[in-house]
């Protein structure tokens, strides 16, 4: 029986995040021996190197603690809904980008249990820093309430053939403050959260279906009916007839001009398959350029 690769990884990665948990587990164990073990090494030093230790049991602590109900959530998660594809689930990408933050607010909190003075400053330290990043970054906020929003939800998931706006590609990260697309002339295109839970998205992934458009200009010296045209690139799209919709291919004429004429073609394709795209384009290209030569020629 042939082993999935996606569950492969899924298993590698689970591993690696145990192994990453009790080696900070051991570690925080060893600097707790130490510590109790050789008080007067600490009590000869200064007390800055007490408040050292302080901090890093808050830290390790913390991280601990968010590492082990992330690896328990994760697990459970992953064996209840059987995940395939553990990089494409929303909910899984959403507890790694809260546990990150979490991770880095107990980083936060040791250090300022280093330079605090005691209990109180540390506390008074905290609700003024927070005050002061809850009012300069309102925007920054909304930003990431809206990208775990998008990451619990199942509309949108990595991998998914998206169009927002003026704008359409795959997505290939959704992070705190923004979605990174990729087009399909390979440009990263950075879509903060807000504007995609603010603006009318279209999910071509979960349709499972994509409308191809492709607009072209032809001389009218010895062009005849649009007719004439559509069979041509008809007959062009022949070899492709089973991964085209049926009775879904158009041919409109967006304007016409004193020498020259725009059309748009469009047909819809079931299944999403970016070689194949290419390869119709080419088609249809093909045939305009030979469209093109015989004008030139007569």
């Amino acid at each position: 029986m042939v082993k999935d690769p996606s569950s492969s990884e899924n298993t590698s990665r689970e591993r690696k995040a145990r192994l990453l948990f009790i080696g900070k587990v051991m570690l925080l164990g060893a600097i707790l021996y130490f510590h109790q073990t050789y008080p007067e090494f600490f009590s000869a030093r200064l007390l800055f190197l007490e408040k050292v230790i302080k901090g890093i049991y808050l830290f390790l602590g913390g991280n601990i603690v968010v590492s082990l109900v992330h690896i328990f959530v994760r697990s459970w998660y992953i064996r209840k809904n059987d995940v395939v594809n553990e990089k494409r689930d929303n909910f899984l990408l959403g507890i790694r980008r809260i546990a990150s933050v979490l991770n880095a607010i107990f980083g936060i909190l040791g250090l300022m249990t280093v330079f605090a003075d005691d209990l109180r400053n540390l506390i008074t330290s905290i609700t003024i820093v927070a005050a002061a990043i809850a009012l300069l970054t309102k925007d920054y906020i909304q930003n990431i309430i809206n990208g775990l929003i998008i990451m619990f939800s199942d509309q949108l998931s990595l991998g998914d053939q998206i169009r927002i706006n003026d704008f359409q590609g795959k997505i290939l990260d959704i992070t705190l403050v923004n979605v990174v697309l990729q087009n399909d002339d390979d440009e990263l295109l950075i879509v903060p959260n807000t504007v995609m839970l603010t603006s009318i998205v279209v999910n071509q992934s979960k349709q499972n279906i994509k409308k191809m458009n492709i607009e072209f200009e032809l001389d009218l010296r010895h062009f005849t009916t649009p007719a004439e045209l559509e069979a041509r690139l008809k007959e062009a799209l022949q070899p492709f007839t089973s991964n085209i919709t049926a009775n879904s291919f158009s041919l409109k004429t967006l304007e016409i001009k004193k020498d020259l004429a725009r059309f748009k073609v469009q047909f819809l394709i079931p299944r999403l398959d970016k070689e194949m795209e290419r390869r119709m384009k080419r088609a249809i290209n093909t045939e305009i350029l030979s469209i093109t030569k015989k004008e030139v020629e007569d």
